[in-house]
């Protein structure tokens, strides 16, 4: 087969899964896990060959029209380069991951065919985002996307937090959406195409007569997508969904999507500074302040959802110093050891049979009872806190070098401001991650809380899964950075000496420090047994997981609930700490903006419907109404009355007849 025709059938296998398992789900449940996981496998082995034919070389175009649209043409079209070719792999790599770590963890879970069939279409739709050559036809993969994350956040539809999780993400997304919708127009009405490489063309040529109109309207949109401030508050409250969700969202799709849409049309930014600058800030906010949120949570889930957001805006922060390359790195990097992450926290949370475990402050004795998530974990953390030789290291250190050449006016194009907001921003960034990262080991597996009743050993695809990705999160970083930049347009990747020793440095500090907050905070006290909450009657772990992690604290009663004073977080956050475990009360300030406003503005629409628009209705039909009645009253049915009538009305007539013509 010809490369594009593999490629066609990259996100075409997932689709079809997709479909066949909805129709079989109910009719021949014992096919709905093989075509959960063999199409996305299949798209992995054809993702990689693709990768392979590609090889880092000329980018494969190809295109057909898709319909005659009397202006600028919509086109079915592909555009491999390099950064397409490796995402897609790691895309099918990760929900590969996924559909056999769901197998065993939604295995009693009823509406499993759904669940596995709506993973199937987002990964379809993700493939279609990266392939896509075509602005339009990668809306459609970008709004489908949206699309599922609403189902499947909402996955346990039987608990109010999951229900408001999957409309809070669905809104503040389309929030985004809407002034990107008119930015991808506006492009294609200064490019006169929607194609990817006449975009890129016309950007090249000085064409673009609105850069940063355009580029402010499209980071809306790449804001609520990759989860980034302020459109970023969406993130942590999705947690409601099942586990394996989260590894895929936070891993190799829906957030992922913003971040390569920029790589992908780096130029078009680079072409007005101030949207650069803004890039910047952008990412700076996101960093800072979701490292200090993500070091108050107490939810091991909130914790990643809030490290995620972080890691996005380490590589936002890379496109805003202008080098793609280390931020599809990081991409890459991350991908493999947050994966890891959310799916390790998931086997926590199976072993105890409830949620009560995602309550970090509450666990206890767990290093010897899922020693497969501890190992693993203790390798994805590592990543996660960027020390060598573990892959973190080297993409984030790609991310600092970046915006160190930028800060130093090595970068063409790029406002030296853009550098030092950057390069400033993720020395903090690395400090704080690494002291969240420490304080969740920390928590998970040293922990001072009553040890939770045994449920057994994991299923053996969850436990294999997380070894397989502990591999990528240990090696890729020391290969790839290597091998990486004849695929990235041949930016440097490797790291240098300066931001290395300030990155490594400041990372060690924060994990020092957070170890010794944490070994000299008081012991916990007696506490309220674990386990409290009963597994659920069908057996699924998952929905008693989704009950507890959206609500934020375990439902112990009062003892349970109480503030951990074991805490280092509390301790190192000192009064910021309940500011920081809120998120900063950004929903508190987007309800007081936005939503009150909005409230306020309906209950007026409905005071005025119902008492005036309503009144006058009623009004004009009350005339007509009294003379209905009054002619109603006249139709007695009797015939001497209507005989009445008719004679004196004759002689009402001629009395006015003859006074007429006397009157003449």
């Amino acid at each position: 087969m010809t490369t594009t025709t593999l490629a066609v059938l990259v996100p075409l296998l997932p689709f079809l899964g997709a479909a066949a398992g909805l129709l079989l789900g109910r009719i021949a449940p014992g096919f709905v896990r093989p075509l959960a996981v063999l199409p996305s496998l299949a798209a992995l082995a054809l993702a990689a060959v693709v990768a392979v034919r590609q090889g880092g070389h000329a980018a494969i175009d190809s295109a057909t029209e898709l319909t005659p649209t009397g202006s600028v043409p919509v086109e079915l079209a592909l555009h491999i380069d390099g950064f397409a070719a490796l995402v897609a792999v790691l895309v099918a790599f990760v929900a590969t991951c996924v559909q056999i770590y769901s197998t065993g963890y939604l295995r009693d879970d009823p509406r499993y065919p759904s669940y596995a069939a709506l993973v199937s279409l987002f990964t379809s739709a993700m493939f279609l985002v990266v392939y896509s050559g075509d602005l339009i036809v990668l809306l459609v993969g970008w709004e489908v996307m949206g699309i599922c994350s609403y189902f499947l956040v909402g996955h346990y539809w039987e608990t109010p937090e999951a229900r408001a999780a999957s409309i809070k993400a669905f809104l503040v997304t389309k929030l985004g959406d809407v002034p990107f919708l008119i930015g991808l127009f506006a492009l294609a009405t200064d490019a006169g195409s929607f194609r990817i490489t006449e975009v890129l063309s016309t950007v090249a040529s000085g064409g673009l007569h609105h850069p940063t109109l355009i580029a402010l309207l499209l980071l809306a949109g790449v804001a609520g997508k990759s989860a980034q401030f302020p459109l970023h508050t969406w993130l942590p409250d999705a947690m409601a969904g099942p586990t394996p969700v989260s590894a895929l969202i936070h891993a190799a799709t829906m957030v992922a999507a913003g971040v390569y849409f920029v790589a992908r049309l780096l130029p078009v930014f680079e072409a007005s500074s101030a949207a650069m600058v803004v890039l910047a800030v952008m990412a700076a906010v996101t960093m800072a302040g979701s490292g200090l949120a993500a070091l108050a949570q107490d939810d091991i889930k909130r914790v990643l959802a809030y490290s995620t957001i972080g890691q996005l805006g380490y590589m936002t922060g890379a496109l805003a110093v202008g080098d793609r390359g280390a931020a599809v790195f990081h991409l890459l990097s991350h991908g493999a050891f947050k994966a890891l992450l959310f799916l390790a926290a998931g086997v926590i949370i199976h072993a105890s049979g409830t949620n009560s475990l995602a309550a970090m402050s509450r666990m206890g004795n767990l290093r010897a009872r899922v020693p497969d998530a501890f190992w693993t974990m203790t390798v994805a953390l590592l990543a996660l806190a960027a020390i060598p030789p573990f892959s973190g290291f080297f993409s984030k250190e790609s991310v600092l070098g970046a915006a160190e050449h930028a800060a130093t006016g090595d970068t063409e194009h790029i406002p030296g401001a853009a550098g030092w907001i950057v390069l400033a921003a993720g020395l903090l960034a690395a400090l704080l991650t690494a002291a969240y990262a420490t304080r969740l080991w920390l928590l998970a597996f040293h922990g001072r809380g009553v040890e939770a009743p045994d449920h057994g050993r994991q299923p053996v695809a969850m436990n294999a899964v997380l070894w397989v990705l502990a591999v990528p999160s240990l090696a890729l970083g020391g290969l790839a950075y290597r091998v990486l930049p004849g695929w990235f347009d041949g930016h440097d990747l490797t790291p240098t000496l300066t931001t290395s020793v300030l990155g490594t440095g400041v990372a060690l500090v924060g994990g020092i420090v957070t170890y010794g907050a944490w070994r000299h905070t008081p012991a916990l006290a007696a506490r309220a047994p674990m386990g409290a909450v009963a597994a659920h009657p069908e057996g699924d772990a998952g929905l008693v997981e989704a009950e507890a992690i959206a609500s934020h604290t375990p439902a112990y009663g009062d003892v349970a609930s109480a503030p951990d004073p074991a805490d280092p977080g509390r301790l190192l956050l000192g009064p910021l700490h309940r500011h920081a475990a809120s998120g900063f009360h950004l929903d508190a300030v987007y309800a007081a903006l936005f939503v009150r406003p909005v409230l306020a503005a309906a209950s007026l629409v409905r005071f005025l419907d119902r008492e005036v628009v309503d009144t006058y209705v009623r009004g004009a039909g009350t005339l007509p109404r009294l003379l209905g009645a009054a002619v109603r009253r006249a139709q007695t049915g009797n015939l001497q009355t209507y005989v009445s009538a008719l004679l004196a009305g004759t002689v009402v007539l001629t009395v006015a007849v003859l006074l007429v013509a006397t009157g003449a």
